[in-house]
């Protein structure tokens, strides 16, 4: 079943996620989970679920770049690499007010960000939830300031940090109402 919605979650799988309630979340092992998406894993053992400790890890490990996905005008989606930080239950980037992302979300704050791990056994974490955005010049420039130092080090910073840190940017954050995360996707 298609939706026209891009974040729809099949009904199948919406209990997966973390940030339902807690009656509606039913434990899943990535066999379970292959076997949902068509996948069933012959030997019971391959792909897990993230704990909370292992995504917040994942999520902030290294310089791994989010793809977001904001909605559009016409309702289609639109996805863009960003550079991130984890701020307790907020994913914190920045971006252009008046680029796609920043005018999508200027409008529709709902937004997902995937990251995700290429090299074997394979990883992601898709993470759901709605924007607020900031101007505030200072907080603006001291988040693009962190974000620059994790992914240019330290050394380049500063530098980084003023120029993504100007008017016409907005500091975003998403509230991480829902993650789901899978590690050793082809273990």
């Amino acid at each position: 079943m298609y939706s026209s919605s891009p974040f729809a979650v099949p009904a199948s799988c919406a209990s997966l996620a973390y940030g339902f309630p807690a009656g509606k979340r039913r434990p899943v092992t990535g066999a379970s989970l292959l076997a949902m998406a068509g996948h069933p894993a012959e030997d019971g053992g391959m792909a897990h679920h993230m704990t909370e400790n292992e995504w917040r890890g994942f999520l902030s490990e290294g310089t791994r770049t989010g793809k977001v996905a904001t909605v559009r005008a016409d309702g289609s989606p639109h996805i863009a690499p960003v550079w991130f930080l984890l701020d307790g239950d907020d994913l914190v980037f920045n971006t252009g007010k008046e680029t796609v992302k920043g005018r999508n979300l200027t409008r529709d704050g709902r937004v997902s960000v995937c990251v995700d791990d290429d090299r074997p056994p394979f990883a992601f974490a898709v993470v759901q939830g709605r924007a607020t955005l900031s101007e505030d010049p200072a907080e603006l420039r001291d988040w693009a300031t962190r974000i620059a130092a994790r992914y240019m080090g330290p050394e380049a910073a500063e530098e980084f940090g003023a120029r993504n840190g100007m008017p016409g940017e907005l500091l975003v954050r998403l509230r991480m109402d829902t993650v789901l995360a899978m590690a050793e996707v082809a273990d």
